[in-house]
């Protein structure tokens, strides 16, 4: 083992097992992150979540791999006691590893959960093509000064906060599926980007963008599918091209847990008001969001968060099989 000053991405790579054997055989595998562990539900609700989401992936006949950081090792796949001590770290001792601090996580030592770009960067080293996450960072409103959806002309009251999500799906060749862009995000902004990224975004099922907390968003789609079956012959074609990049599927939250539109966008656009006057924004502002909006949803938003991931988890599994049915 190299110095850990100088190892490379493959070195600090641990594959659980079961995924090892997959991934060695080609049966679906499926990647699935872990901030939600560690900062996006509390104890028991949280690994609650994380062992329903990997049940879901299974359900659909492919293997989950919850990728986190231990000791500066990313693991691929992780045990139900490596879930159990993620969930219950002490507040405040597992950092967050995105793209920009990967090397920071690695190097401190001790847990990491994994946001969007670190899982795709873990799973895109061990040829895991298929990922699902509860909803895609994006821009954040105001991003780019003037109005919600203004992205040209950037003014002096520009924040320039923009998830480097849109910029992982942009360089790292999976099919990442979702609910959707978070409902606190610039929604329109974020779609332009993810266009002008070179991103194909799918919606699978409906017409409209999913609305993440609500079933849509109001937002035509700028391309659909059927059913999983078709979305996978387009996400085939697409990382058969080698061309980078992945493909964004988004699918909406089950209808039985779906906040009504209106209500989940009175609640957003409220917390949003609510925030500005109280000065909220940098890395605070999307824990308060969520926590207002669960507020002035009495829990409603986070019933519709958990049923989405686990929803999502299990699309990305039967997508993760339809694919290997068409290699």
């Amino acid at each position: 083992m190299p110095d850990d000053r100088t190892a490379s991405l493959a070195d600090r790579i641990r594959l659980a097992p079961e995924v090892a054997a997959a991934l060695r055989d080609g049966r679906p595998v499926v990647a699935l992150e872990s901030t939600l562990i560690s900062h996006g539900l509390p104890y028991p609700d949280n690994v609650d979540v994380a062992r329903a989401s990997e049940a879901a992936v299974r359900s659909a006949g492919a293997v989950p791999a919850t990728v986190a950081i231990l000791d500066g090792r990313m693991l691929v796949g992780l045990d139900d006691a490596a879930l159990e001590a993620l969930a219950t770290a002490p507040s405040g001792t597992v950092r967050k590893a995105a793209r920009p601090t990967l090397a920071i996580a690695l190097a401190a030592g001790g847990w990491a959960a994994t946001t969007v770009s670190a899982t795709m960067i873990a799973a895109d080293a061990t040829g895991i093509r298929v990922f699902a996450t509860g909803g895609i960072g994006g821009v954040h409103r105001g991003a780019f000064g003037g109005s919600a959806t203004t992205v040209a002309g950037a003014d002096a009251t520009a924040t320039l906060d923009v998830s480097a999500d849109l910029e992982e799906l942009a360089r790292t060749p999976m099919a990442v599926v979702c609910a959707g862009p978070k409902a606190i995000l610039d929604v329109p902004a974020t779609l332009e980007v993810l266009e002008t990224r070179g991103v194909p975004v799918l919606v699978i099922g409906q017409d409209d963008v999913p609305g993440f907390y609500a079933r849509s968003s109001g937002i035509r789609a700028p391309a659909s599918a059927r059913d999983v079956r078709a979305a996978a012959a387009i996400v085939g074609a697409h990382l058969g091209l080698g061309i980078g990049g992945s493909v964004l599927l988004c699918v909406p939250v089950p209808e039985e847990a779906a906040l009504p539109r209106h209500v989940a966008m009175e609640a957003v656009e409220r917390a949003v008001r609510e925030a500005g006057a109280a000065g909220v924004g940098g890395p605070a502002l999307t824990p308060w969001l969520l926590a207002r909006i669960a507020e002035l949803t009495d829990g409603s938003s986070v019933r519709a968060n958990t049923a989405l991931i686990v929803n999502d988890a299990r699309v990305a599994g039967e997508l993760a099989v339809a694919l290997a049915g068409l290699a």
